[in-house]
C-alpha cells in the first residue's frame, strides 16, 4: 500500500486537479463548459478557435453581458457564480453552466486569460492566470463588449491526463461535434468555429422555423433536413417538439440522436429506450433513428445537477416522460401518409362530368386476399375515376380530379412490385411489403380493441426473483395484468405467474416474467409483452399477404394503394423495409439525357 495510511487532506492543487478531471475530460470538454456560459451570459453570437484539436489553444469570444472587473479574480475561484445563491435555486436551476466549476478547473490545469468589458462598461480588463500562482489584478486592456476566454496548453502541468488524449484530428471532432450540439440547442444564436486558421461551422442566429430547418441541413445532414417530419406535442407540463426522421432516413450508428432537456443537451437512457419502442415497429433491424428533440418541463420536476459535466438528468416522473416521448413520436410515425411531404402541383386526372362508368373491369370484383377485395368494391366507382372507360365520355365537358399520392396502376412487374403512375412520375410498390403491412395494422387495431386474453396456468409457476423486482411486479400487477400477464408476490423475493397472454401459446412463462420485470427494473418500462403479442401478429399478416407472382387485377392494385394511403406506417412492412418507391419524371429525363 503506497503512501500513509492515516487519514490526511489533500494539497489544494491536488484537490483542484481532482475537480477539474470530472469536469474536463478534453478540449471539447472545455469548450463546451465556455460555451454555455456564453449562453448563459446572453450572447447572440459565440465564436470559437483551437489550435492542435484545443490542445494547443482554444478561444471562446462573445458579444454577451461582460463581467465587471471586480469579479474577474472570482470567475476563477473554486465554488464561485453568478448563477445560483441558495440550495433552492441549485435545485431548480434553469442555466446552463450553474456548477461554477469550469473556470476554475481549467484555471487549474491550463493558462487561462479573461479579457471582458461589461455591458454599459467604459473598458475593458484583463486577467492572466496560471496554476499555483496567485491570480493577480485585472488591468485596463483594448476590448469589445463581451468576454474573451482563452485557454493555452491543456494539461500541461498533469501529464498522466495529457497523454491520454487522442490525436489533434480526433480531439478536433469531438469539439466540432460540441458546437454543432449546443447550434442545434440554441437556434437563436450565431455559432462559428475555426480550426488552425480554416472556418469548420458558421451559423447565423434564426429568425424562424424555415431557417432552423436549414440550420438541420448544415448542421446534420442534407439528408436528415430532407427527410425530417416537424414534431409539437404537449401533455400538462411536458413539451416535445423539434424534428424526427422518417423510418426512410436511418444511420448505422446513433450519431444523429440529439435530445435537449430545458435547453441543455443530455443523454439519458429512459429517453432513448422511449424512442427506439416508437421505431420499432417501422425501423429496419439494426438501424438507429436520427432526431433532434426539444424536451421542456418544469424546472421542478428534473434534476439538471446529477452529473459533474452535466450530460445526465434526472426526472421526478421518469415514467411518465418516457411514456410521453414513446407517445408523441409513435403517433407522429403512425400518421404519417404517402404524400404528406410537398409534392409538384398541376398534374391532374382528367374524367368527364357527364357521368361516370368505371371500366367492367373494376366491377363485381370479389377476392379472397384478406381486405382486398373488400376495398376495391367500396371504392371502385370513385377509382374508376383515373381511367375512364372511353365510351363513357359521350361528349360531355371535361372536369378535373386531382391525383392521389400514389398514382394508380398501370401493371404488375414480374408478380412483385405494382407500377403506377403519380402526379410526379413512376411508383413502384412492393405488393407483398405493402399489403403485409396493411393486414399488420388490422390485426393490431383488432387486438387493441379489448384487453388481450389471458391463459392461466395451472398450476402456477414459481419465479424467484431480487426484491426490487418483486416490489415492481406487485406495483405493476395491473398494468401487467391488463396485458395479459398476471402476476402475485408470493414472499420477499418470489412471484407466482399465474397467466401469460393467450396469443403467444406455449410460451416459457418464468422466463416470460424474468425479462418484464428486468426491463421494469432497469428502465422503469417494458414493451417486451408487446413486442411478443407484435411478432406473432406480424408472423400472421405475413402468412396471410399476398406472395410473389400472385397476380392482381388492377382493381386490386388500385385498392391497395388506397389503402396504404390510410394505412399508419404504410411506408415500411412489418420488418421496417419499404413499401414503396418514387421515381420523379425529371429524375428519368436526367438518365434519359431528354432535354440536352
Amino acid at each position: 500500500m503506497s503512501g500513509s495510511e492515516r487519514i490526511h487532506a489533500l494539497d489544494s492543487a491536488l484537490v483542484d486537479q481532482i475537480a477539474a478531471g470530472e469536469v474536463i475530460e478534453r478540449p471539447a470538454s472545455a469548450v463546451r463548459e465556455l460555451v454555455e456560459n456564453s449562453v448563459d451570459a446572453g450572447a447572440v453570437n459565440i465564436a470559437v478557435e483551437v489550435e492542435e484539436g484545443g490542445l494547443r489553444r482554444i478561444c471562446v469570444r462573445d458579444d454577451g453581458a461582460g463581467i465587471i472587473a471586480e469579479d474577474l479574480p472570482l470567475a476563477l475561484a473554486r465554488h464561485a457564480t453568478s448563477k445560483i445563491v441558495s440550495f433552492e435555486e441549485l435545485r431548480q436551476v434553469a442555466t446552463l453552466g450553474f456548477r461554477g466549476e469550469a473556470l476554475a478547473s481549467l484555471a487549474s490545469v491550463s493558462r487561462i486569460s479573461l479579457l471582458s468589458r461589461a455591458v454599459g462598461a467604459r473598458d475593458a480588463f484583463l486577467l492572466e492566470s496560471a496554476p499555483g500562482e496567485a491570480v493577480p489584478t485585472p488591468h485596463p486592456a483594448p476590448g469589445v463588449a463581451g468576454t474573451l476566454v482563452t485557454v493555452s496548453e491543456l494539461f500541461f502541468n498533469v501529464p498522466a491526463r495529457r497523454k491520454f488524449l487522442r490525436t489533434a484530428r480526433t480531439e478536433l471532432l469531438q469539439v466540432d461535434r460540441v458546437m454543432r450540439t449546443l447550434a442545434l440547442g440554441h437556434a437563436g444564436m450565431g455559432f462559428e468555429l475555426c480550426a488552425d486558421g480554416r472556418s469548420r461551422l458558421a451559423v447565423s442566429p434564426c429568425a424562424d422555423v424555415a431557417h432552423q430547418e436549414e440550420r438541420l441541413a448544415t448542421l446534420c445532414s442534407p439528408e436528415f433536413a430532407e427527410q425530417c417530419v416537424a414534431l409539437h406535442c404537449r401533455d400538462g407540463s411536458f413539451s416535445l417538439w423539434g424534428w424526427i426522421a422518417t423510418p426512410r432516413y436511418s444511420r448505422s450508428q446513433t450519431d444523429q440522436q440529439y435530445l435537449f432537456v430545458n435547453g441543455r443537451a443530455v443523454r439519458d437512457r429512459m429517453a432513448a429506450h422511449a424512442v427506439r419502442r416508437s421505431y420499432a415497429d417501422v425501423m429496419y433491424h439494426g438501424r438507429h433513428p436520427a432526431y433532434v428533440l426539444h424536451l421542456e418541463l418544469d424546472v421542478q420536476d428534473v434534476d439538471m445537477n446529477v452529473h459533474p459535466a452535466k450530460a445526465e438528468v434526472r426526472f421526478r416522473d421518469a415514467r411518465g416522460v418516457g411514456n410521453f416521448i414513446y407517445r408523441s413520436l409513435a403517433q407522429r410515425l403512425a400518421g404519417l401518409r404517402p404524400g404528406e411531404e410537398p409534392a409538384p402541383v398541376g398534374v391532374t386526372a382528367v374524367v368527364t362530368s357527364a357521368g361516370v362508368k368505371p371500366s367492367h373491369k373494376l366491377l363485381g370484383l370479389h377476392s379472397e386476399r384478406p381486405y382486398l377485395g373488400e376495398i376495391a368494391e367500396q371504392t371502385a366507382a370513385w377509382r374508376g375515376l383515373a381511367h375512364p372507360d372511353p365510351d363513357a365520355a359521350d361528349g360531355g365537358e371535361v372536369a378535373v380530379a386531382e391525383v392521389p399520392p400514389l398514382g394508380y396502376a398501370l401493371a404488375l412487374l414480374k408478380g412483385v412490385y405494382i407500377l403506377a403512375e403519380n402526379s410526379s412520375g413512376l411508383v413502384v410498390v412492393d405488393m407483398h411489403a405493402a399489403h403485409e403491412r396493411l393486414v399488420y395494422e388490422r390485426l393490431k387495431a383488432a387486438r387493441t380493441a379489448g384487453q388481450v386474453p389471458s391463459q392461466s396456468l395451472l398450476p402456477p409457476v414459481s419465479l424467484r426473483c431480487t426484491q426490487a423486482e418483486a416490489d415492481i411486479a406487485e406495483s405493476h400487477a395491473e398494468e401487467l395484468g391488463s396485458a395479459g400477464l398476471q402476476l402475485s408476490r408470493a414472499s420477499e423475493d418470489a412471484v407466482l405467474v399465474r397467466a401469460v397472454p393467450a396469443a403467444l401459446g406455449q410460451v416459457d412463462a418464468a422466463a416470460l416474467a424474468q425479462d418484464v420485470l428486468a426491463d421494469l427494473v432497469a428502465v422503469g418500462a417494458s414493451d417486451r409483452l408487446q413486442r411478443l403479442g407484435d411478432e406473432l401478429l406480424s408472423a400472421m399478416a405475413c402468412r396471410a399477404a399476398v406472395r410473389a407472382n400472385d397476380q392482381l387485377s388492377l382493381a386490386e392494385m388500385n385498392a391497395l394503394l388506397r389503402a396504404m394511403e390510410r394505412t399508419e406506417r404504410s411506408g415500411q412492412c412489418n420488418h421496417g423495409r419499404p413499401t414503396w418507391l418514387e421515381y420523379p419524371l425529371c429524375d428519368l429525363d436526367r438518365q434519359f439525357l431528354r432535354g440536352r
